[in-house]
Formats: structure tokens, sequence, C-alpha cells
């Protein structure tokens, strides 16, 4: 297939990819729950989950927009179970939509207990990126 042939999606996820990739996207951030970041039940604060949410989706859309973004929306945030102090956090990223000058970056977040074998997802949400200027204006994404 030649550059004429291929969508702007599969030219961004071509830019955007690297690593290795997963059934649930490309593996962005990896990283563990630490106490500061506890609510007074012990708990992980949901902030927290989301502004590392924030972090992967920002890395994955400065990729794809090659410059500066900034997130614009977030979607259908809904916490599955708790994330607990020394659990694993591992966020996936996909790209689901390329626009002239947007795009929604999929984010999957599982956790898994410090010691444990296995993940459990936590929580998923889509992300509402703009690409823009050095004015903070809206900017095209480039196509290759």
């Amino acid at each position: 297939m030649n550059d004429d042939q291929r969508t702007s999606l599969e030219r961004a996820r071509e830019r955007s990819a690297h690593g290795r990739q997963q059934d649930e996207g490309i593996l962005v951030i990896r990283t563990v729950a630490m106490p500061a970041d506890t609510n007074p039940a012990g708990d992980i604060f949901g902030g927290w989950l989301m502004s590392q949410m924030d972090l992967a989706a920002g890395n994955l859309a400065g990729r794809v927009s090659q410059g500066r973004a900034a997130t614009v929306a977030v979607e259908a945030v809904q916490f599955l179970r708790p994330v607990k102090v020394g659990d694993e956090v591992t966020l996936y990223a996909t790209l689901k939509h390329v626009g002239k000058s947007s795009m929604r970056i999929h984010i999957d977040a599982w956790a898994r207990h410090r010691f444990g074998k296995t993940a459990e997802k936590v929580t998923d949400a889509d992300f509402v990126f703009v690409a823009l200027d050095e004015d903070g204006q809206p900017r095209k994404i480039p196509e290759t």
C-alpha cells in the first residue's frame, strides 16, 4: 500500500507506535502507587490515577501531533476497583481517531498487587487532545 492509500489514522498510528505492542494498546507508563497518593481510606486517589492516565495520553498525543497538545475532554471514566499502595499500575494507550487538529486516545489502566502474578483492569477512558501551535491555538496535525 502506498502513502496515498493509507488513512491519516494509519499514518498517525505508525508515528505513535513504539516498544512492545499489547492487546490493550501501547504500553506507555508503568509506575508504583505510593503512600503519598492515598485518600483517608488508604486507597489511591482517583485523581492520582486520572493524572497518570492524562500523562500517558499526552505522551501519545505529542508523538502523534509532533508537538504540543492539550487535553480538551475526558470521557466515560468508570473506576472498576480500588488501587492499593504498592500496586504496580500499567497504562496502555490506543489511538482511536485523528482529525485535522484533534485526536482521541483510549487509555486502559491495569493494576497488579505488589507480589501478585496477574493484573486487573482498574479503569479506562477516552481522552480528546487538540494539537496547539506556539500561541496556544489549534493547529493541523501533520500527515507524515
